[in-house]
């Protein structure tokens, strides 16, 4: 999970409002937004919309960041449901956002430092829904297939996840520490789909430094600093072993219902990229066990899978596009293979031994699969 992230994260799926398909941030131009475009400029203290009012259908929000920090742009439907997002948008660069909006109210929020509520705006969508043209059989075919492919990885992870709890119960250290990267895997693969239940990945995978004010520190990553940094399983921790595999079964069983999209497939599979661009890379995410690789896999592994999924539409209507994914995906496999560690409980090498050169090696790969990925969604939305 992201820090700093607010308890009603992002949905992998738009809710039956939106339907998201999000541009790459690029350097800004200083270019107006033109027709059926919502300029959105954001500094440290505001967050200005060109109009509040829109009709209902293809919208466009044209965000440039003017301020000193880095900032992300969110619309939230009524009860703060997240709907799209862009997320990493630094000084003096501006992102796309292109969604498909039915009538209603929502709020734009921009957050400077990305973390907090946000400075909000209330915007209105007016008139009927957009057009109801249907879809290609073949991105039905995709989004069933991955809804059987997150409800596979959410059974997977459950008796994975009971090893680890029940090693944590039973008190012993290191049988805890070898199940605990592995009884990951499930989760990190998809990721986005657990995020759209806001009140499950709180609870199963927050950080330190992501809880909200008065909340409770449970899930894995609590587990985690007891196991590594304190070296010691208190009674405690052997009670959120219990609530972790609670809050994994109410996952599994929730899991199934997800709304899916296939450009909700396809923002999910970016997410998942800035998953590992600023947690994974970086070391963040897995502090204490220094896991990081095995969960830098899982979200590639969970990204391509939705690509692959979503390849038959978007190689027809972007043929170039799917073979730069492809080029991408190969050579980040490439990389996450010099590191592999068959010694290793989660067969990768600790992350606190990765050398910088080798960690600035990663990231200019997440980087370069980023890129392109973030057109994704837009590729399977075309009508060709």
């Amino acid at each position: 999970m992201r820090a700093l992230r607010s308890s009603a994260v992002a949905a992998v799926a738009a809710v039956a409002a939106v339907t998201a398909v999000a541009g790459c941030a690029a350097k800004n131009d200083g270019k107006g937004g033109g027709k059926g475009t919502v300029e959105v400029t954001a500094t440290d203290s505001s967050c200005e919309l060109s109009t509040k009012e829109f009709p209902a259908g293809h919208v466009r929000f044209a965000v440039q960041n003017k301020g000193s920090k880095v900032t992300e742009v969110y619309v939230y439907a009524p009860g703060d449901r997240i709907v799209t997002e862009r997320e990493n948008i630094g000084p003096g660069t501006s992102a796309e956002i292109t969604a498909e909006v039915k009538a209603g109210s929502y709020e734009v929020a921009c957050k400077p430092g990305m973390k907090g509520h946000g400075i909000r705006q209330k915007v209105t969508a007016s008139g009927k829904a957009a057009g109801t043209a249907k879809r290609d059989p073949k991105l039905d075919a995709a989004v069933a297939a991955y809804r059987t492919y997150v409800q596979e990885q959410a059974d997977q992870t459950i008796p994975k996840a009971q090893k680890f709890a029940d090693a944590v119960k039973a008190g012993d250290l290191e049988a805890a520490k070898k199940a605990y990267a592995v009884s990951r895997v499930g989760w990190e693969r998809t990721e986005p789909v657990a995020e759209s239940f806001g009140d499950i990945d709180p609870k199963v995978d927050v950080r330190a430094d992501g809880l909200e004010p008065g909340q409770k520190w449970t899930g894995w990553h609590k587990l985690e600093k007891s196991l590594w940094e304190t070296k010691k399983i208190s009674g405690d921790d052997k009670k959120l072993a219990d609530q972790l595999m609670t809050d994994l079964k109410d996952w599994q069983k929730r899991v199934g219902k997800a709304e899916i999209t296939p450009t909700s497939m396809a923002n999910g599979a970016k997410e998942l990229l800035d998953e590992v661009a600023t947690g994974k890379v970086t070391g963040e995410e897995e502090r204490y066990s220094h896991t990081d690789l095995i969960d830098f896999q899982g979200n590639v592994e969970g990204a391509e899978k939705a690509y692959e999924l979503l390849k038959p539409v978007a190689a027809k209507n972007e043929p170039a596009l799917a073979k730069e994914l492809d080029k991408q995906f190969t050579a980040i496999h490439a990389q996450l293979d010099k590191h592999r560690d068959d010694k290793a409980a989660d067969g990768f090498a600790s992350y606190d031994t990765v050398s910088k050169s080798e960690r600035k090696e990663l990231s200019d790969g997440v980087n370069a699969l980023a890129e392109p990925l973030s057109k994704l969604a837009a590729a399977v939305a075309t009508v060709k």
